[in-house]
């Protein structure tokens, strides 16, 4: 019998860990031909989640749980997990319910056809208008300069072969951009439509920065756009400054007594030119720390503790 691994982050989510835990394994009470195990990943969270899992988890030895010493954010700490899984396929669901768990059983059907990744969309969305259009002009633009062919709503629900995994890890990559990793690996992708359900308990983890994060994450990781735009906008910004000063220079030897330039364009002149460098300036900086993050090199999470995992871990740094 084949084994599917699900893998789950939550930070804070005491209200739904439960709920999930059961609708997954509804699901596999109808896939008698298929073991699987249940890896849910804390992220040192401040409320009841970890206690309600290990209770979970004493009574069912197919839940696995690893328990961060910190909270090392919303993209090291599920690809951490997604690299312990020692299934034949492994499926990522977030633990908020707002992907449906009753996809699962559509994600192995496409994996049984031969697909080694098959993945939810989300064309349409209950979430907040707002956010949700933040997303899609964020996914718009990372997918127009990106150097690959990036998936248009994907959040990372969906099934990934064991062959995947194996190609992750060896990405070694301490901050990684899994939509720009599942992409550049070029295998063909099963696309299955869904639409995303709203909340129904507990507070949404993202935010604008986070959002910004990933975007950031995304443009530094996968184009090389951005930076051959600051260096064409140098190079026509100085050509168009050399221009004006010729124009100018005849005006007033043509002009002498007649012709002022006036201090209100030489201050929007300033301006311009001190906004344009600040913000090609900040670009380069997002460049430059995400170099930086891959040269430390450090741990994607330093483990507290595993639960029904083989060999427990005490304060160990994985890097897988």
């Amino acid at each position: 019998m084949k084994l599917i691994s699900i893998v789950t982050p939550c930070y804070n989510e005491e209200d739904n860990v439960e709920d999930l835990y059961q609708q997954v394994k509804n699901v596999f009470a109808q896939l008698p031909h298929y073991r699987y195990e249940h890896i849910f990943i804390d992220n040192a969270s401040n409320d009841k989640t970890v206690e309600r899992l290990k209770k979970i988890a004493q009574l069912d030895k197919n839940v696995k749980i690893i328990v961060n010493t910190r909270n090392f954010g919303h993209i090291r700490s599920p690809y951490h997990a997604l690299l312990q899984a020692k299934g034949d396929a492994v499926v990522s669901i977030v633990s908020d319910l707002q992907d449906p768990p009753s996809m699962i059983k559509d994600f192995i059907h496409k994996w049984e056809q031969g697909y080694k990744i098959a993945i939810g969309v989300k064309p349409e969305s209950e979430e907040s208008k707002f956010m949700y259009n933040i997303r899609r002009m964020g996914y718009y633009w990372i997918g127009r300069i990106a150097d690959v062919k990036l998936i248009k709503n994907f959040t990372g629900f969906g099934l990934y072969d064991k062959d995947v995994i194996k190609i992750l890890r060896s990405y070694d990559d301490p901050y990684p951009y899994f939509r720009g990793m599942i992409a550049d690996i070029g295998f063909d992708i099963a696309e299955i439509p869904y639409n995303q359900p709203q909340r129904k308990r507990g507070i949404t983890k993202n935010n604008f920065y986070t959002l910004y994060d990933i975007g950031m994450l995304g443009i530094t990781s996968y184009s090389k756009i951005p930076l051959r735009i600051a260096a064409m906008c140098g190079f026509f910004l100085a050509t168009l400054s050399l221009l004006f000063s010729g124009i100018f220079l005849i005006l007033k030897f043509l002009f002498w007594n007649s012709f002022s330039i006036g201090v209100a364009p030489i201050l929007i002149g300033i301006f311009f030119f001190s906004s344009v460098q600040l913000f090609f300036i900040g670009l380069l900086g997002e460049y430059i720390a995400s170099i930086n993050t891959r040269i430390m090199k450090r741990p994607l999470v330093v483990e507290k503790e595993r639960i029904n995992f083989e060999n427990t871990v005490q304060e160990v740094a994985v890097t897988e």
